[in-house]
């Protein structure tokens, strides 16, 4: 069951991070350029593991398991609500995760190259959102269309003064908009 909930979150995660990096500026860690540290510490494809926080979802021990795509914006109602949306569509249409990655994704991504990517900007996670049929079932096409037409607006704003490039520092738009998120 457990395996069939991971499915779930899988098979939705693309759509799931409209609601886990709300943001323009949460993208900015999304498949991000290597850090001077080397690493971004966040995920970039869509995989699972066993304790390595280098995929999306790990699982450290028996019987739990850490989602690493969320960012401290995120709604705490929407973020819980869509991962038991997710997992029960899992459990509902007994959804295979797959096998496990054992490696380390920032070193071996290219030795993946059909690992689906997570969305590298917030209009592609709203598009994804917007178009899958089990979240709109699940919160509503409504819910679902206020919450886009809410982040499109954020997205209007920004296009009129900005341009979302992840290699240059974040914007003065960024800075007064979601610094406090």
């Amino acid at each position: 069951m457990a395996y069939n909930f991971l499915g779930g979150v899988i098979k939705n995660a693309s759509s799931l991070s409209a609601f886990f990096n709300p943001t323009i500026n949460s993208y900015r860690r999304i498949n991000a350029p290597p850090t001077k540290s080397g690493a971004s510490w966040s995920p970039s494809s869509i995989s699972y593991t066993g304790n390595n926080r280098t995929h999306m979802i790990r699982i450290p021990d028996p019987g739990r398991f850490e989602l690493r795509l969320m960012d401290g914006s995120a709604n705490p109602y929407l973020l819980q609500a869509s991962v038991l949306a997710a997992g029960l569509d899992g459990l509902k249409n007994k959804i295979d995760p797959g096998k496990p990655l054992n490696c380390n994704m920032y070193e071996d991504h290219h030795k993946y190259p059909n690992l689906p990517k997570l969305p590298d900007e917030l209009n592609q996670s709203l598009e994804r959102l917007k178009n899958n049929k089990d979240m709109n079932e699940a919160f509503g096409k409504e819910t679902i269309n206020s919450y886009i037409k809410l982040r499109n607006s954020e997205i209007k704003e920004f296009n009129q003064k900005d341009t979302f490039d992840k290699t240059k520092s974040i914007t003065r738009w960024e800075r007064d908009n979601t610094l406090d998120c």
